[in-house]
Protein backbone atom coordinates (compact mmCIF):
# COMPACT_ATOMS: atom_id res chain seq x y z
CA UNK A 1 0.00 0.00 0.00
CA UNK A 2 1.16 3.47 -1.00
CA UNK A 3 1.94 5.95 1.81
CA UNK A 4 -0.35 8.81 2.38
CA UNK A 5 1.95 11.11 0.44
CA UNK A 6 2.20 8.80 -2.59
CA UNK A 7 -0.55 10.53 -4.16
CA UNK A 8 1.01 13.39 -5.01
CA UNK A 9 4.07 11.33 -7.33
CA UNK A 10 2.79 10.89 -11.54
CA UNK A 11 0.51 7.75 -11.46
CA UNK A 12 2.79 5.73 -13.78
CA UNK A 13 6.04 6.21 -11.58
CA UNK A 14 4.09 4.94 -7.88
CA UNK A 15 5.71 1.52 -8.61
CA UNK A 16 8.72 2.75 -10.50
CA UNK A 17 11.67 0.86 -9.30
CA UNK A 18 14.31 3.67 -10.31
CA UNK A 19 17.88 2.46 -11.49
CA UNK A 20 19.50 0.00 -9.06
CA UNK A 21 23.53 1.47 -9.32
CA UNK A 22 26.29 -0.66 -8.27
CA UNK A 23 26.68 0.99 -5.25
CA UNK A 24 23.28 0.80 -4.10
CA UNK A 25 23.83 -3.07 -3.98
CA UNK A 26 27.56 -3.69 -3.30
CA UNK A 27 26.96 -4.15 0.27
CA UNK A 28 30.66 -4.41 2.32
CA UNK A 29 32.00 -7.21 -0.52
CA UNK A 30 36.06 -6.71 -0.31
CA UNK A 31 36.91 -7.05 -3.56
CA UNK A 32 34.44 -4.66 -5.90
CA UNK A 33 33.94 -5.79 -9.40
CA UNK A 34 30.41 -4.67 -10.22
CA UNK A 35 30.72 -1.59 -11.62
CA UNK A 36 33.20 -2.17 -14.30
CA UNK A 37 36.14 0.63 -12.32
CA UNK A 38 39.41 0.96 -12.89
CA UNK A 39 41.80 -1.45 -11.07
CA UNK A 40 44.04 0.89 -10.34
CA UNK A 41 44.34 4.77 -9.75
CA UNK A 42 44.41 8.02 -12.07
CA UNK A 43 47.42 8.21 -13.84
CA UNK A 44 46.89 11.65 -13.16
CA UNK A 45 46.63 13.15 -9.45
CA UNK A 46 44.03 10.73 -7.69
CA UNK A 47 45.05 11.94 -3.92
CA UNK A 48 40.72 12.05 -3.97
CA UNK A 49 41.10 8.31 -4.70
CA UNK A 50 38.33 8.97 -7.45
CA UNK A 51 38.55 5.92 -9.16
CA UNK A 52 35.81 4.67 -7.33
CA UNK A 53 32.27 5.71 -8.00
CA UNK A 54 30.85 7.63 -4.51
CA UNK A 55 27.86 6.53 -2.51
CA UNK A 56 25.04 8.10 -4.18
CA UNK A 57 23.59 9.59 -0.97
CA UNK A 58 26.75 9.35 1.88
CA UNK A 59 25.10 8.95 5.05
CA UNK A 60 27.81 11.05 7.07
CA UNK A 61 26.87 14.01 4.42
CA UNK A 62 23.07 13.14 5.02
CA UNK A 63 23.70 13.08 8.93
CA UNK A 64 25.50 15.92 8.98
CA UNK A 65 22.69 18.35 7.11
CA UNK A 66 19.50 16.86 8.91
CA UNK A 67 21.25 17.97 12.26
CA UNK A 68 22.21 20.75 10.54
CA UNK A 69 18.40 21.67 9.38
CA UNK A 70 17.17 19.65 12.50
CA UNK A 71 15.32 16.93 10.53
CA UNK A 72 15.27 13.16 10.89
CA UNK A 73 17.46 11.50 8.17
CA UNK A 74 14.76 9.75 5.92
CA UNK A 75 13.26 13.47 5.04
CA UNK A 76 16.49 14.48 3.58
CA UNK A 77 17.56 14.04 -0.08
CA UNK A 78 21.38 15.05 -1.32
CA UNK A 79 20.83 17.11 -4.42
CA UNK A 80 23.22 18.90 -6.82
CA UNK A 81 22.32 22.44 -5.30
CA UNK A 82 18.75 23.54 -5.53
CA UNK A 83 18.33 23.39 -8.93
CA UNK A 84 18.45 19.32 -9.16
CA UNK A 85 15.44 18.99 -6.83
CA UNK A 86 13.57 21.07 -8.65
CA UNK A 87 13.87 19.62 -11.41
CA UNK A 88 13.26 16.17 -9.31
CA UNK A 89 10.30 17.39 -8.59
CA UNK A 90 8.92 18.52 -11.88
CA UNK A 91 10.12 15.03 -12.71
CA UNK A 92 8.38 12.79 -9.81
CA UNK A 93 5.02 14.90 -9.80
CA UNK A 94 3.90 16.16 -13.74
CA UNK A 95 4.21 13.44 -16.57
CA UNK A 96 6.11 14.68 -19.36
CA UNK A 97 3.92 17.38 -21.32
CA UNK A 98 1.48 17.35 -18.19
CA UNK A 99 0.98 19.11 -15.67
CA UNK A 100 1.30 22.76 -13.96
CA UNK A 101 3.04 24.58 -11.34
CA UNK A 102 2.07 27.53 -9.74
CA UNK A 103 4.82 30.33 -9.21
CA UNK A 104 5.39 34.13 -7.94
CA UNK A 105 7.15 36.28 -9.98
CA UNK A 106 9.40 38.23 -9.88
CA UNK A 107 11.13 34.93 -8.40
CA UNK A 108 13.96 32.46 -9.23
CA UNK A 109 13.73 31.54 -13.17
CA UNK A 110 15.03 27.99 -12.45
CA UNK A 111 11.47 27.25 -11.58
CA UNK A 112 9.69 28.12 -15.07
CA UNK A 113 12.08 26.92 -17.03
CA UNK A 114 12.56 23.46 -15.43
CA UNK A 115 8.48 23.25 -16.18
CA UNK A 116 8.80 24.50 -19.29
CA UNK A 117 11.59 21.94 -20.24
CA UNK A 118 9.52 19.08 -18.96
CA UNK A 119 6.13 20.09 -20.58
CA UNK A 120 4.59 21.44 -17.58
CA UNK A 121 2.19 24.79 -17.41
CA UNK A 122 2.97 27.29 -15.47
CA UNK A 123 0.42 29.10 -14.00
CA UNK A 124 1.52 33.17 -12.07
CA UNK A 125 0.60 34.75 -9.41
CA UNK A 126 2.87 38.25 -9.20
CA UNK A 127 3.91 39.35 -5.95
CA UNK A 128 2.53 42.36 -4.20
CA UNK A 129 4.45 45.66 -4.78
CA UNK A 130 3.84 47.37 -1.68
CA UNK A 131 5.86 50.44 -2.53
CA UNK A 132 8.68 49.31 0.12
CA UNK A 133 8.91 45.60 -1.08
CA UNK A 134 7.19 42.95 -2.42
CA UNK A 135 4.98 40.44 -1.07
CA UNK A 136 3.43 37.17 -1.79
CA UNK A 137 -0.64 36.89 -1.77
CA UNK A 138 -1.39 32.91 -0.80
CA UNK A 139 -4.72 33.44 -1.04
CA UNK A 140 -4.58 33.82 -4.90
CA UNK A 141 -2.06 31.14 -4.77
CA UNK A 142 -4.30 28.65 -3.43
CA UNK A 143 -6.88 29.82 -5.99
CA UNK A 144 -4.36 29.67 -8.73
CA UNK A 145 -3.36 26.36 -7.73
CA UNK A 146 -6.39 24.78 -7.82
CA UNK A 147 -7.95 26.59 -10.43
CA UNK A 148 -4.92 24.95 -12.73
CA UNK A 149 -4.51 21.53 -10.81
CA UNK A 150 -1.04 21.88 -10.42
CA UNK A 151 0.92 19.62 -8.19
CA UNK A 152 3.63 21.74 -7.28
CA UNK A 153 3.42 25.96 -5.64
CA UNK A 154 7.28 27.14 -5.25
CA UNK A 155 7.60 30.02 -3.20
CA UNK A 156 11.41 31.43 -2.69
CA UNK A 157 11.78 32.76 0.71
CA UNK A 158 13.81 35.12 1.12
CA UNK A 159 12.91 35.45 -2.61
CA UNK A 160 14.83 35.81 -5.07
CA UNK A 161 15.43 38.56 -6.56
CA UNK A 162 13.16 40.53 -3.89
CA UNK A 163 14.06 39.88 -0.59
CA UNK A 164 10.60 39.01 0.81
CA UNK A 165 10.33 36.31 3.67
CA UNK A 166 7.03 34.10 3.55
CA UNK A 167 5.73 34.13 6.96
CA UNK A 168 5.62 30.72 8.37
CA UNK A 169 1.95 31.14 9.41
CA UNK A 170 0.81 31.69 5.70
CA UNK A 171 2.79 29.12 4.72
CA UNK A 172 1.37 26.69 6.70
CA UNK A 173 -2.09 27.19 6.03
CA UNK A 174 -1.76 27.35 2.33
CA UNK A 175 -0.25 23.62 2.84
CA UNK A 176 -3.13 22.73 5.10
CA UNK A 177 -5.46 24.41 2.39
CA UNK A 178 -3.49 22.18 -0.17
CA UNK A 179 -3.44 19.01 1.87
CA UNK A 180 -4.24 16.04 -0.43
CA UNK A 181 -4.46 18.36 -3.81
CA UNK A 182 -0.36 19.89 -4.04
CA UNK A 183 3.24 19.79 -2.64
CA UNK A 184 4.43 23.49 -1.13
CA UNK A 185 8.14 23.91 -2.16
CA UNK A 186 9.83 26.73 -0.30
CA UNK A 187 13.28 27.86 -1.59
CA UNK A 188 15.45 28.49 1.69
CA UNK A 189 18.79 29.15 -0.78
CA UNK A 190 19.47 32.18 1.23
CA UNK A 191 17.17 31.43 4.57
CA UNK A 192 20.68 31.62 6.88
CA UNK A 193 20.46 35.52 5.85
CA UNK A 194 16.90 35.66 7.27
CA UNK A 195 16.93 34.97 10.57
CA UNK A 196 13.93 33.05 11.49
CA UNK A 197 12.66 29.46 11.23
CA UNK A 198 12.63 27.24 8.49
CA UNK A 199 9.48 25.87 7.29
CA UNK A 200 10.91 22.67 7.69
CA UNK A 201 9.87 23.19 11.30
CA UNK A 202 5.77 23.29 10.49
CA UNK A 203 4.09 20.45 11.41
CA UNK A 204 2.60 20.34 7.70
CA UNK A 205 6.34 19.52 6.39
CA UNK A 206 5.10 15.95 7.50
CA UNK A 207 2.57 15.68 4.81
CA UNK A 208 3.02 18.32 2.07
CA UNK A 209 5.98 20.87 2.73
CA UNK A 210 9.32 20.47 0.68
CA UNK A 211 11.75 22.57 1.72
CA UNK A 212 14.88 23.23 -0.62
CA UNK A 213 18.54 24.40 1.18
CA UNK A 214 21.98 25.08 -0.21
CA UNK A 215 25.41 25.16 0.93
CA UNK A 216 26.64 27.38 -2.26
CA UNK A 217 25.26 30.23 -0.45
CA UNK A 218 26.10 31.00 3.64
CA UNK A 219 28.63 28.08 3.43
CA UNK A 220 30.30 29.40 0.36
CA UNK A 221 30.35 26.28 -1.22
CA UNK A 222 28.95 27.51 -4.63
CA UNK A 223 31.70 25.47 -6.92
CA UNK A 224 30.51 22.21 -4.68
CA UNK A 225 27.14 22.34 -5.72
CA UNK A 226 25.94 20.56 -3.02
CA UNK A 227 22.17 21.26 -1.88
CA UNK A 228 19.28 18.73 -0.43
CA UNK A 229 15.42 18.64 -0.05
CA UNK A 230 13.79 18.03 2.53
CA UNK A 231 10.20 16.17 2.43
CA UNK A 232 8.02 13.51 3.69
CA UNK A 233 9.90 10.00 3.67
CA UNK A 234 7.72 9.03 0.84
CA UNK A 235 8.46 12.18 -1.55
CA UNK A 236 12.06 11.68 -0.76
CA UNK A 237 12.35 8.09 -1.71
CA UNK A 238 10.48 8.85 -5.17
CA UNK A 239 13.03 11.75 -5.83
CA UNK A 240 16.00 9.38 -5.15
CA UNK A 241 14.36 7.10 -7.86
CA UNK A 242 14.01 10.01 -10.69
CA UNK A 243 17.74 11.01 -9.40
CA UNK A 244 20.89 10.24 -11.48
CA UNK A 245 22.82 6.95 -9.78
CA UNK A 246 25.84 9.52 -8.75
CA UNK A 247 24.87 12.62 -8.28
CA UNK A 248 27.50 14.18 -5.93
CA UNK A 249 31.30 14.07 -6.39
CA UNK A 250 33.47 12.99 -3.77
CA UNK A 251 35.30 16.06 -3.55
CA UNK A 252 32.14 17.55 -3.16
CA UNK A 253 30.92 15.63 -0.20
CA UNK A 254 34.48 16.16 1.35
CA UNK A 255 34.11 20.01 0.55
CA UNK A 256 30.82 19.78 2.56
CA UNK A 257 31.59 17.95 5.42
CA UNK A 258 34.87 20.10 5.82
CA UNK A 259 32.44 22.86 5.69
CA UNK A 260 29.66 21.59 8.60
CA UNK A 261 32.38 20.72 11.19
CA UNK A 262 31.87 22.54 14.41
CA UNK A 263 34.85 25.06 14.11
CA UNK A 264 33.44 25.58 10.45
CA UNK A 265 30.23 26.45 11.26
CA UNK A 266 30.81 28.64 14.21
CA UNK A 267 32.75 31.00 11.72
CA UNK A 268 29.92 30.51 8.99
CA UNK A 269 27.35 31.85 11.41
CA UNK A 270 29.72 34.78 12.60
CA UNK A 271 30.21 35.72 8.41
CA UNK A 272 26.64 35.29 8.41
CA UNK A 273 26.08 37.64 10.34
CA UNK A 274 28.29 39.95 9.63
CA UNK A 275 26.68 39.98 5.72
CA UNK A 276 23.51 40.88 7.55
CA UNK A 277 24.74 44.01 9.31
CA UNK A 278 27.07 44.95 6.21
CA UNK A 279 23.18 44.78 3.77
CA UNK A 280 21.56 46.58 6.69
CA UNK A 281 24.04 48.96 6.43
CA UNK A 282 24.92 49.03 2.76
CA UNK A 283 20.68 49.66 1.93
CA UNK A 284 21.12 52.80 4.43
CA UNK A 285 23.92 54.00 2.20
CA UNK A 286 22.55 53.26 -1.11
CA UNK A 287 19.10 54.72 -0.30
CA UNK A 288 20.79 57.92 0.51
CA UNK A 289 21.57 58.37 -3.61
CA UNK A 290 20.57 60.13 -6.13
CA UNK A 291 20.67 57.57 -8.58
CA UNK A 292 18.72 54.74 -6.02
CA UNK A 293 14.68 55.51 -6.47
CA UNK A 294 14.22 52.42 -3.95
CA UNK A 295 15.99 49.51 -2.02
CA UNK A 296 13.83 46.79 -0.73
CA UNK A 297 14.82 45.64 2.71
CA UNK A 298 16.01 41.41 2.11
CA UNK A 299 16.39 39.16 3.94
CA UNK A 300 18.91 37.93 1.63
CA UNK A 301 22.42 38.57 0.98
CA UNK A 302 21.78 41.09 -1.72
CA UNK A 303 19.86 44.15 -2.25
CA UNK A 304 17.02 44.78 -5.08
CA UNK A 305 17.58 47.93 -6.18
CA UNK A 306 15.19 50.45 -7.87
CA UNK A 307 17.02 53.37 -9.97
CA UNK A 308 16.70 56.47 -11.80
CA UNK A 309 18.45 56.10 -14.87
CA UNK A 310 18.99 51.85 -15.05
CA UNK A 311 21.13 52.15 -18.21
CA UNK A 312 23.40 55.30 -16.93
CA UNK A 313 23.90 53.24 -13.67
CA UNK A 314 24.61 49.99 -15.34
CA UNK A 315 26.78 51.79 -17.90
CA UNK A 316 28.64 53.62 -14.86
CA UNK A 317 28.91 50.34 -12.86
CA UNK A 318 30.87 48.67 -16.13
CA UNK A 319 33.16 51.30 -16.22
CA UNK A 320 34.01 50.66 -12.25
CA UNK A 321 34.37 46.91 -13.39
CA UNK A 322 31.38 46.14 -11.12
CA UNK A 323 28.75 43.34 -11.98
CA UNK A 324 25.60 43.14 -10.95
CA UNK A 325 22.16 41.10 -11.84
CA UNK A 326 20.18 43.04 -14.70
CA UNK A 327 16.54 42.81 -13.50
CA UNK A 328 14.94 44.83 -15.86
CA UNK A 329 13.37 41.76 -17.85
CA UNK A 330 11.88 40.45 -14.75
CA UNK A 331 8.29 40.88 -13.60
CA UNK A 332 7.39 44.45 -12.75
CA UNK A 333 11.43 45.36 -12.30
CA UNK A 334 11.74 47.63 -15.84
CA UNK A 335 14.25 49.51 -13.16
CA UNK A 336 15.86 46.94 -11.34
CA UNK A 337 19.16 45.44 -10.36
CA UNK A 338 20.24 42.96 -7.99
CA UNK A 339 23.34 43.68 -5.91
CA UNK A 340 25.38 40.68 -4.07
CA UNK A 341 26.51 42.12 -0.42
CA UNK A 342 30.05 41.60 -0.47
CA UNK A 343 33.14 42.49 1.68
CA UNK A 344 33.44 46.28 2.76
CA UNK A 345 35.66 47.35 -0.07
CA UNK A 346 33.37 46.03 -2.49
CA UNK A 347 30.58 47.39 -1.08
CA UNK A 348 32.30 50.75 -0.95
CA UNK A 349 33.12 50.94 -4.61
CA UNK A 350 29.43 49.82 -5.59
CA UNK A 351 28.23 52.97 -3.52
CA UNK A 352 30.53 54.95 -5.33
CA UNK A 353 29.61 54.04 -9.03
CA UNK A 354 26.09 54.77 -8.00
CA UNK A 355 26.93 57.79 -6.49
CA UNK A 356 29.09 58.96 -9.56
CA UNK A 357 25.97 57.90 -11.38
CA UNK A 358 23.68 60.02 -10.22
CA UNK A 359 26.33 63.17 -10.32
CA UNK A 360 26.14 62.80 -14.35
CA UNK A 361 22.26 62.58 -14.23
Amino acid sequence: MNPPSAHFLREDLRDFAGYASARMQAGGARIRLDANEAPWPSAGDDAARLRRYPDPQPRALVTALAALYGVDDARLLLTRGSDEAIDLLLRATCAPGRGAIVTTPPTFGMYAVCARLHGARVAEVPLRDAGDGFAADLGAVGDAVLAADARLVFLCSPGNPTGDVVPLDGIATLARRLAGRALVVVDEAYGEFAGVASAASLPEAASNVVVLRTLSKAHALAGARVGCAIAPPAIVAALRRCQAPYPLPAPSVAAALAALSPRALARTRARVRRIREARDRLATRLRALPAVRRVDASGGNFLLLRLVDPDAALARLHEAGIAVRDMRAASGLSDAIRATVGTTRQNAALVEALAAAGEGA
